[in-house]
C-alpha cells in the first residue's frame, strides 16, 4: 500500500535547539511520521549548521526557489495529499502554485503565532502607545495574514487567545481553524523524579532565540528594570542568558561583577533550565505560546513572566510561578520564588498540571488527524462553504501571484 504523502514548505530549516518554532515544527513532523506519512521538507532559505538532519528521520530535503516555475514542475511531480505551510509568508509565496498544480492537496497553514499581533504590539510599544484591536485591524500585515488563513483549508492556531481573536474579531469560520498547542508527553512521576530538587538548583535563567525581537527586548528589560533589585537582595545570585544568534547588543550586557552573565547558545536547553532555580521572562510584546515557559514547566523550573507571557497558555489553571507586569513587583516575586521552598514547590506542581491538562500530544494529535480526515472526506464541500477563501483564490484578487510571475519573467 502506498504511503500517504506530506509536503512541508518551511520558512526556515528546522532548528529545534534554537527556537520554539523549530520545536513546534519537529513536533508536527513526528505526528506525521508516527502515522507513516512519506514527508518531503522544502525551503527557500539557506540552511545553517544548527538545522537538524531531516534525512536521518527518512525525510526528503529539497531546496526551492521563490518566484520560479521550477516549483510548479516539482509539485506537479510530487502530488502530495497534504501541503503544510510554515507561517503565512510561505502560503503567500507558494499557495497559489500549490492550488494550481496540486488542486486536491489539503492546504494547511501552521501560523506558529499570529505575526500581525506580535508586530502591531511591537510597533505600539516603541511608540509608547497602548495596543488596541483597532490598531491591529489597520495594519497591512494583518490583512496579509488573515487572507492567507482564509485561503487555506485549515489553519493551526497555537493559543486560545489567538483562537478567540480570529473567531470573534475577524469572524473567521471555526471550520477552517484548529487550536493545536505544543505537543508534549505527560509529565509522570518517573519524569519528576529525575528533576533536581530546590536545594540542588541555583541562579536565574533566561533562554531564547535572539533573531526574535521580543527576546531582545525582554533581556534589555531584565538589565534595565529587574536585575538590580534582585541582585541587591540576593548578592550571590546570577542571571544566565542563553540563546541562539546572540547579537552584539546583547553581548555588551555581559557583566560578571553584577552577575549578569551572557552564556550564548545552549547545546542542551533542558539541562541548563533544569539546573536553574527560576526562569525570568519579562515579555513586553509577542504572540502565541512562549517556548521558554513550557520548557520551564517540562524541566520543573518555576517562572516569573508578564500577562503577555502567559496569554493563551494556561486557560484558567494556576500559573507555574508568578505573573507580574509591574517590574518592581516582578523582582520581588522572583526573590520570593528563589527563597521560599514551599512556594517554589507549589509553582512547580502548577506547571505539571498545565502540561498534563493542555499540552498532551496523544489527545491533541488525535484531534488534529481526525480533523484532517474529515476535511479530506468532504473537501469539495469544505471549500464551497469557505466562500471568502475561494474568493481570495480568484484571479482578480491574486496580487501576490502576478507579482511573482512578473519577477519570474524579469529574472528570465
Amino acid at each position: 500500500m502506498q504511503k500517504k504523502s506530506l509536503l512541508i514548505i518551511g520558512y526556515v530549516w528546522v532548528e529545534p535547539n534554537s527556537s520554539a518554532a523549530g520545536k513546534r515544527m519537529l513536533q508536527l513532523i513526528n505526528q506525521f511520521l508516527e502515522r507513516d506519512y512519506k514527508i518531503t521538507f522544502a525551503s527557500p532559505s539557506i540552511k545553517s549548521e544548527k538545522a537538524i538532519d531531516l534525512k536521518s528521520l527518512g525525510i526528503d530535503e529539497i531546496s526551492i526557489e521563490l518566484n520560479n516555475v521550477s516549483f510548479d514542475i516539482f509539485i506537479r511531480e510530487l502530488q502530495p495529499e497534504i501541503v503544510l505551510f510554515d507561517r503565512f509568508m510561505m502560503e503567500e509565496q507558494f499557495g497559489w502554485r500549490v492550488a494550481e498544480n496540486c488542486a486536491k492537496a489539503i492546504r494547511i497553514l501552521d501560523t506558529e503565532d499570529l505575526h500581525c499581533l506580535r508586530k502591531t504590539r511591537e510597533i505600539y510599544l516603541k511608540k509608547g502607545v497602548d495596543f488596541s484591536i483597532d490598531e491591529l485591524l489597520k495594519q497591512d500585515i494583518t490583512k496579509r495574514e488573515i487572507a492567507a488563513i482564509l485561503r487555506c483549508d485549515l489553519s493551526l492556531i497555537i493559543s486560545t487567545f489567538e483562537m478567540e481573536l480570529l473567531k470573534n474579531t475577524f469572524k473567521i469560520d471555526a471550520s477552517i481553524l484548529m487550536y493545536l498547542p505544543f505537543l508534549f508527553d505527560e509529565i509522570d512521576e518517573n519524569h519528576q523524579n529525575k528533576w533536581k530538587n530546590f536545594e540542588e538548583r541555583e541562579h536565574f535563567i533566561f533562554i531564547g532565540n535572539f533573531f526574535h525581537k521580543p527576546n531582545v527586548d525582554a533581556v534589555l528589560t531584565l538589565k534595565n528594570e529587574v536585575w538590580a533589585e534582585i541582585r541587591k537582595q540576593l548578592p550571590k545570585s546570577e542571571l544566565h542568558i542563553y540563546g541562539a544568534y546572540i547579537n552584539q547588543q546583547i553581548e555588551q550586557l555581559h557583566n560578571k561583577k553584577e552577575g549578569f552573565i551572557i552564556k550564548g547558545f545552549a547545546e542542551n536547553a533542558n539541562e541548563v533550565v533544569g539546573n536553574a532555580k527560576v526562569v525570568l521572562a519579562p515579555i513586553n510584546f509577542g504572540a502565541g505560546i512562549k517556548g521558554k515557559l513550557t520548557e520551564a514547566m517540562l524541566c520543573g523550573t518555576p517562572s516569573v513572566t508578564t500577562s503577555i507571557g502567559v496569554e493563551g497558555m494556561a486557560e484558567d489553571l494556576y500559573w507555574n510561578g508568578f505573573v507580574e507586569d509591574n517590574f518592581t513587583e516582578f523582582s520581588k516575586k522572583a526573590i520570593i520564588l528563589y527563597l521560599e521552598k514551599e512556594t517554589w514547590k507549589i509553582a512547580q506542581n502548577n506547571g505539571v498540571n498545565i502540561i498534563n491538562n493542555i499540552y498532551t500530544k496523544e489527545k491533541n494529535g488525535q484531534l488534529f488527524f481526525n480533523k484532517v480526515e474529515e476535511i479530506q472526506h468532504y473537501l469539495e464541500n469544505h471549500r464551497t462553504n469557505n466562500f471568502i477563501g475561494s474568493l481570495l483564490q480568484h484571479q482578480t484578487l491574486q496580487a501576490t501571484k502576478y507579482m511573482s510571475k512578473w519577477i519570474e519573467a524579469k529574472n528570465a
